[in-house]
């Protein structure tokens, strides 16, 4: 009997159970995939979208903006068209300006602002101008900067 149960848990000890994953076969789909995508990715086209023409269509009036110069020492400047098409230009303080911008919202309530700062000009400062300029109701605020 002991050596039924010898010869037993020999032939368990020679049976063991395969724990490997062939993954060849599925890196060889990978890559074939892979190749596939890469081929048919720049010959897939981004939707263009073909908008009309019309002929007799005039183009939309534009308003200029109001160009706030804020100076190296603190001035401020303000240059903005009138009505009848002249350029006009004040030195104003933030009070002024604040009353300046009111009045001219009610007037033009789409006009743009652009606010042009020297560099050397605190941040703090010009954007200062622009909470104020927000605050009073001006939808579009910019910064003019210059190109390289």
């Amino acid at each position: 009997m002991a050596g039924s149960v010898r010869s037993s848990m020999r032939g368990s000890r020679s049976r063991r159970a395969m724990a490997d994953i062939n993954v060849v076969p599925y890196i060889d789909v990978m890559l074939v995939l892979l190749v596939i995508f890469m081929v048919t990715a720049p010959l897939v086209a981004p939707s263009i979208v073909n908008l009309p023409t019309v002929g007799g269509a005039a183009p939309q009036q534009q308003t200029p903006p109001v160009v706030v110069n804020i100076k190296a020492d603190g001035n401020m400047n303000v240059k903005y068209k009138d009505d009848a098409g002249a350029t006009q230009q004040e030195t104003m303080t933030q009070a002024d300006l604040r009353s300046f911008v009111t009045d001219r919202q009610a007037s033009h309530p789409d006009q743009p602002v652009v606010i042009a700062a020297d560099k050397t000009v605190k941040y703090e400062v010009v954007m200062n101008v622009m909470s104020d300029l927000k605050a009073r109701g001006v939808k579009r605020v910019g910064l003019l900067v210059k190109s390289q």
